[in-house]
């Protein structure tokens, strides 16, 4: 099979397109033809050496994506070959065939597409999980959503106005501005002028937001001078740096709420990623969520994409097709 490869960390240009074995499938496996796969900043992790890989090389990457089922083992009798599957959390999808886990395996229904899987499963469970675990969104609560012209960000403005609240998003430019207000955003702020006093000063009664969605790190603090007294902060992100140390006397002071999270704490079996996909996938279907700025590379031209995620102009979600 040909697959994108890197033997060594470092930037896009490690990465090439190869010739390489298929992947040895187990009893727990099934064997995917891939038709699309998401790209994400974890990848550019990993490439750099940033995030640790187990191993020896040549290393894939990858880990989220959608395809068509080409073998099953002989004691599985609910999947089928010539199945629609997708994924969200499984290693090497960087390349026309991959080992996917029957445990992994998200049913694709027949009116979503490849690419809307490989666009949402990642980034939408993140915001599906932030919205309804870590803070429970109702209608009519105040939200704000940092890097809110990213992938998660545009996620997290479309879900919870489907809950019914006001949310304000936060980017770094005008033209990310304006992604962010037709991803549905009520009003949206530039980092760069005072985006504290703005946002208090648009929430009703002057009182800050009821949530903060903080995926920057270094804006922890700005973010708990935005959130109103009895407020929360979520903190999934260092994408800016570090945060701050957080006194827990201010926390006692204002009756304020930090909580931390990550994917993998409530993403925990089969059945759940199937609800939370399903749920993604209504969304879909009914308008309330649309992923529509998708950009797509060949699979071959796997550095280019890199280099365009790096250079923080994309907008929404990329993928590499084999």
């Amino acid at each position: 099979m040909k697959a994108l490869i890197f033997n060594q960390f470092g930037g896009p240009d490690v990465l090439h397109y190869a010739e390489i074995p298929d992947p040895v499938v187990g009893e727990e496996q099934l064997l995917v033809r891939m038709k699309a796969i998401g790209l994400n900043f974890a990848d550019v992790y990993r490439r750099k050496g940033n995030y640790h890989l187990a191993g020896q090389p040549p290393y894939i990457l990858g880990y989220e994506g959608a395809g068509v089922v080409e073998s099953v083992p002989a004691h599985v009798t609910h999947i089928q070959v010539g199945d629609r599957v997708a994924f969200a959390d499984v290693p090497f999808a960087n390349a026309e065939l991959v080992a996917l886990p029957l445990d992994r395996a998200i049913p694709l229904p027949a009116d979503i597409s490849f690419e809307q899987a490989a666009s949402v499963l990642l980034q939408g469970m993140t915001a599906h999980y932030l919205v309804n675990d870590s803070y429970p969104v109702k209608a009519g609560d105040d939200v704000l959503v940092h890097a809110a012209a990213g992938g998660v960000g545009q996620i997290l403005i479309q879900l919870c106005k489907r809950k019914g609240a006001n949310v304000i998003g936060l980017t770094s430019s005008q033209a990310k501005k304006q992604a962010a207000l037709e991803a549905g955003a009520d009003a949206v702020f530039l980092y760069q002028d005072d985006w504290v006093q703005q946002t208090i000063q648009w929430t009703q009664g002057n009182k800050g937001v009821n949530v903060a969605y903080d995926s920057v790190g270094s804006t922890l603090m700005d973010s708990f001078a935005a959130v109103r007294i009895a407020g929360t902060v979520v903190f999934y992100g260092m994408a800016g740096g570090d945060p701050a140390p957080v006194d827990p006397r201010m926390l006692m002071d204002t009756s304020k709420t930090l909580t931390g999270g990550d994917l993998w704490n409530h993403v925990t079996s089969l059945d759940n990623r199937i609800e939370r996909a399903q749920d993604l996938f209504a969304a879909l279907r009914d308008g309330s969520l649309r992923m529509e700025a998708i950009q797509t590379f060949d699979l071959k031209d796997g550095a280019r994409a890199h280099q365009f995620l790096e250079s923080r102009q994309s907008i929404g979600k990329i993928l590499l097709i084999p």
